[in-house]
């Protein structure tokens, strides 16, 4: 009986060190993860930069092109109340 309790000391004494040997490699591997997160935070970030500026152009773009369509618009709308007027007034 005293020889199973021998046994069954040694096989928690192994088992207590395998979980404190996977605690470690779990932390580790935690600490590299972290790392890479880390690291993908800063390259989103300056990506993030680049949207805006591609977002800032668009709006003038757009800002630009509006204003160019309703001058258009609006030339040709005057010639055609020039020509409807002196149609009427005939």
């Amino acid at each position: 009986m005293e020889f199973l309790g021998v046994i069954l000391d040694s096989l928690l004494i192994v088992l207590v060190i395998i979980l404190i040997v996977l605690a470690l490699k779990a932390l580790d591997t935690l600490n590299k993860v972290d790392i890479i997160l880390d690291d993908t935070k800063k390259k989103l970030d300056s990506l993030d930069g680049v949207f805006n500026l591609v977002d800032t152009v668009s709006e003038k773009l757009t800002l630009v092109t509006d204003t160019v369509v309703g001058s258009i618009v609006n030339f040709i709308t005057s010639i055609f109340k020039r020509k409807g007027k002196g149609d009427i007034d005939e």
